[in-house]
């Protein structure tokens, strides 16, 4: 009888170690290359039933599989040309970081559970991934191809998808039946590819009604894709060349909360294109922006360097006085054209303001802004410090601007 007691112990033991492993570990901070660090989001809906099998787990002889998490497989970094057999019971597959050219269907025969897959940094063509590969894996929730050799979007895709990476290819086409069938997909990484707005005529995002993270950036668009989905929380359209959003453009948008256009061919904003309930971030540096627009209550961080404003009008900014509501915490205004400091009117419309950049402005030395960082609510330790390192607060580098630029992550 006793005997009996301390199996049963020992296998509710293994099985919660099992059951806890995802919340236990963070595969991105061992395994992931920087620019592959993703917030990792699983639908409580979809979660698959952990399979029965036998102890000690296998494992391909060229992965290596962590006792403690049975459930993942590793074969990250290690120069293979071929995916190795998948044994049955394995969630998590990680193959990042190889020299794979093709996906074929054999290896991934008994692997019915699989959850995450990771090929991105490889050098996989479409024509070399089987017919159906992916769409046979009902239980797939994360696949990641970045930075491989995709000409074209790869067809067909399970229904139970929910994160998609295929940015650093070289996908030119997006057919109109791409997107169909993916109810569950809530980001949608296409940065660095080849897309126009061509591609974007038959409207491939419209229907994709949980879509919340939506990037394009470094693609060829002229103009701001059509018929987002009003789910859309973040979308990234930087290094482009659109040159006008449409009046009313993001009514249908009202939860964005992230966006970026920064390296595009902006001139004129519509005055209230932005007024957006949850904005939190907005980046238009790098256009040719002229005048300021308004900003709404909620945001925090505004980037507008590198633009051609002369002036900031802060009544454009800030046309109602309820300055309590108004949460702008940062704004970056260097590489313009000013000659004289914002107005301190700014600081009663936004009086949560903790720093201006000014950096180096686009005119002559001599009509030079004295200072290229405004800093307020400093506490006294804060500010005696402050004055010992005057110098190094009025010299500032781009380097400390990318960590202010990073406060939100390039891919959210």
């Amino acid at each position: 009888m006793g005997t009996l007691r301390l199996l049963s112990i020992f296998h509710l033991l293994w099985a919660a170690m099992v059951f806890c492993q995802h919340e236990d570990y963070d595969f991105d901070d061992e395994y992931d290359q920087p620019d592959d660090h993703q917030p990792y989001y699983f639908n409580p809906n979809t979660q698959a039933a952990v399979p029965h099998f036998p102890f000690p787990v296998e494992c391909a002889r060229e992965c290596f599989c962590p006792p403690a998490f049975p459930l993942s497989m590793y074969c990250d970094h290690r120069k293979l040309k071929t995916i190795p057999n998948i044994p049955g019971h394995v969630q998590q597959l990680y193959l990042q970081n190889n020299d794979i050219e093709a996906v074929p269907a054999r290896p991934f025969t008994n692997a019915t559970f699989l959850r995450e897959i990771n090929l991105s940094h490889n050098k996989i063509k479409w024509h070399m991934i089987d017919q159906g590969v992916f769409a046979k894996l009902s239980n797939l929730v994360q696949l990641h191809l970045q930075h491989n050799e995709l000409e074209a979007f790869p067809l067909p895709l399970p229904s139970s998808l929910e994160r998609l990476l295929l940015g650093f290819n070289k996908i030119s086409q997006l057919p109109g039946n791409a997107l169909e069938g993916l109810p569950n997909i809530t980001m949608l990484d296409l940065c660095n590819n080849l897309l126009d707005d061509s591609v974007l005529k038959g409207k491939p995002f419209s229907n994709l009604k949980n879509l919340m993270q939506l990037n394009l950036c470094n693609n060829k668009l002229q103009t701001m894709p059509p018929d987002l989905p009003s789910s859309l929380m973040y979308l990234s359209l930087e290094n482009n060349s659109i040159s006008y959003i449409p009046e009313n453009y993001f009514n249908r948008l009202p939860k964005i909360i992230a966006l970026r256009m920064s390296h595009n061919n902006l001139q004129n904003i519509p005055r209230n294109t932005f007024n957006l309930p949850n904005l939190l971030e907005l980046n238009l540096g790098h256009n040719k922006l002229k005048q300021v627009f308004y900003i709404p209550s909620s945001l925090q961080h505004l980037y507008i360097e590198d633009n051609d404003i002369e002036n900031i009008n802060v009544t454009l900014m800030c046309p109602s006085i309820q300055p309590m509501n108004n949460q702008l915490t940062y704004i970056r205004v260097d590489k313009n054209k000013l000659t004289v400091p914002i107005s301190s009117y700014a600081f009663f419309c936004f009086p949560h303001i903790r720093t201006i950049y000014y950096g180096e402005q686009k005119v002559n030395k001599s009509t030079q802004l004295r200072t290229s960082v405004f800093r307020r609510f400093l506490t006294p330790e804060e500010y005696e410090e402050a004055e010992d390192d005057r110098e190094t607060h009025d010299h500032e580098t781009e380097e400390d601007q990318e960590a202010e630029d990073n406060y939100f992550h390039p891919y959210f």
